[in-house]
């Protein structure tokens, strides 16, 4: 019996095309998007999958929208809950009812630079390395527990926007491997660490780019 997903996002859908264009033992169940013209909603129409437009803006505050959302979530039996470019902050109550089974990608490696703007940061800041964390969702914003990082180098002659094109190529291999883990049952959630189930060698780091 294949995982049960749905995926939340608020843009285009990059993520989310890696994820169902991976092969993987998952069941897309619905696409759903708090914006209606998000690009991400008509490829995933496009390819025959269920997609849903939550409007937040016709809601009085995020509790709101969120309860919504949950509902329409719930609706359709999710085993994983997949933030793929969801530009919202999640209440509390949402975490909590999704919590273990909700799954977030940011363009940065984490703990560092949580938030927006991670590729100006980084490079406002002159680290050498940079890149992408999968981790679970808890209520500390981009501060869940650790699930796969990739890492890629910082050039001299790097701007925000070639940055932010390496690390969307990392994203794509790394997300589609985090979901696979979790639909395999692999992952193991101790204490805020995550490990492989039966792997004695680490796999959560995928190697640097040349």
């Amino acid at each position: 019996m294949s995982c049960r997903v749905v995926v939340l996002l608020s843009g285009r859908g990059s993520n989310l095309r890696a994820i169902a264009e991976a092969g993987l033992p998952v069941e897309i169940v619905a696409v759903i998007s708090n914006r209606p013209l998000a690009a991400g909603l008509a490829w995933a129409r496009e390819h025959g999958l269920p997609a849903v437009a939550l409007d937040s803006a016709e809601f009085a505050d995020r509790e709101a929208f969120d309860a919504k959302l949950a509902e329409e979530i719930e609706r359709h039996q999710p085993d994983l809950v997949v933030l793929a470019g969801y530009m919202r902050i999640l209440s509390p109550a949402f975490i909590g009812r999704f919590e273990g089974r909700l799954l977030n990608i940011h363009p940065s490696l984490l703990p560092a630079f949580p938030g927006l703007k991670t590729h100006e940061r980084a490079l406002a800041e002159g680290v050498k390395i940079h890149g992408c964390t999968v981790h679970f969702v808890t209520a500390r914003l981009d501060h869940g527990p650790i699930v796969i990082q990739a890492a890629v180098p910082v050039r001299a002659d790097d701007t925000p926007d070639t940055l932010a094109a390496r690390v969307l190529r990392q994203e794509h291999r790394i997300y589609p491997q985090a979901v696979r883990w979790f639909a395999e049952g692999r992952l193991v959630n101790k204490c805020g660490q995550v490990n492989l189930k039966d792997d004695s060698a680490s796999q959560s780091v995928f190697p640097t780019e040349n």
